[in-house]
C-alpha cells in the first residue's frame, strides 16, 4: 500500500524556520510530481510549491517565493520543504502530494499525506 508520510510542523515564532519533511513508501514504480499544499483554517487548500521529477523549475507561490525551498531525492523518494522567514499568515496545516505509480497500477495516482500543522506566532 502506498502512502505518504509527513513530518517537521510545528509552532515557531515569526521570522523563524521550519523543515518539513515528506516520505512515500509502499511498492512504488515510478513518481512524478511531488509538492506541498497548505489550508489555514476557514480558507481552502492551496499549492505551497511543487517539483517534478527532474527536479528541474520549481514551482512556488507567489506568497512564498524567496523564503521556502522545496527539494526532492528521488532515489529516497522524499521531498522536503525548508521555510524561512515565517509569517502568521503561513500558519496551517501542510500537506504533502504526490503522483505516484504504485506497481500494482497502471498509471500514475494522486496521492495526500495526512497533513502537518504549521503554527506561526507574532
Amino acid at each position: 500500500q502506498v502512502q505518504l508520510v509527513e513530518s517537521g510542523g510545528g509552532l515557531v515564532q515569526a521570522g523563524g524556520s521550519l523543515r518539513l519533511s515528506c516520505a512515500a513508501s509502499g511498492s512504488i514504480f515510478r513518481i512524478n510530481t511531488m509538492g506541498w499544499y497548505r489550508q489555514a483554517p476557514g480558507k481552502q487548500r492551496e499549492l505551497v510549491a511543487t517539483t517534478s521529477r527532474s527536479r528541474s523549475s520549481p514551482n512556488y507561490a507567489d506568497s512564498v517565493k524567496g523564503r521556502f525551498t522545496i527539494s526532492r531525492d528521488n532515489a529516497k523518494n522524499t521531498v522536503v520543504l525548508q521555510m524561512n522567514s515565517l509569517k502568521p499568515e503561513d500558519t496551517g496545516v501542510y500537506y504533502c502530494n504526490a503522483d505516484i505509480w504504485p506497481r500494482s497500477a497502471s498509471a500514475y495516482q494522486e496521492y495526500w499525506g495526512q497533513g502537518t500543522q504549521v503554527t506561526v506566532s507574532s
